[in-house]
């Protein structure tokens, strides 16, 4: 059985904490007004991707990077926080391509076949798309035919590749 992971934190958050410097004094509202949508895929480092620092942006992250999932985060960025520019980042290798909603609810449901609590999964959509592109194209159309986003957002549409570490701007 192998130690849990938050086990790990103390020694290299003291590290973190001992050099934090100035980052006390940044603003809360994002320097760049932006907010990058993501997938929560570990592989991703926004940041060292992108060149971006702590303050620069919010990174808003769920599976797949989905518009639909973060729209509560945008509304929350963009009317509260300042943002006015959204950057949807979709990913090569995503799980996201792997699976279709049915298929994820059966597993749910056949891991625990007498619990009536796991029933509850019939009400997700999981969000999954099957081309990876196409994904892009929708998201950012969502963002922009959406009334909740500000009008004059700038909305752009991208892809990271996994294997190489290079975007490519989709949209």
């Amino acid at each position: 059985m192998s130690q849990s992971a938050y086990k790990e934190f103390l020694a290299p958050n003291a590290d973190y904490a001992a050099n934090f410097g100035p980052k006390s004094s940044l603003a809360l509202p994002p320097a760049k007004k932006l907010a990058i949508i993501t997938c929560m895929d570990a592989r991703i480092n926004v940041y060292a991707e992108l060149g971006i620092k702590e303050g620069d942006a919010h990174i808003i992250r769920n599976a797949g990077g989905s518009a639909k999932d973060a729209l509560r985060s945008v509304i929350i960025s963009q009317r509260l926080l300042g943002t006015r520019e959204i950057a949807v980042f979709h990913h090569t290798g995503c799980g996201m391509l792997t699976f279709t909603s049915p298929q994820l609810k059966k597993i749910v449901k056949d891991s625990d076949p007498s619990n009536p609590a796991a029933q509850a999964v019939d009400h997700i959509d999981f969000l999954e798309f099957s081309d990876l592109e196409l994904s892009v194209k929708e998201d950012v159309s969502f963002l922009k035919e959406s009334a909740l986003v500000l009008p004059g957002t700038v909305i752009t549409g991208w892809v990271y590749d996994v294997e190489t570490g290079k975007i490519k701007q989709i949209v």
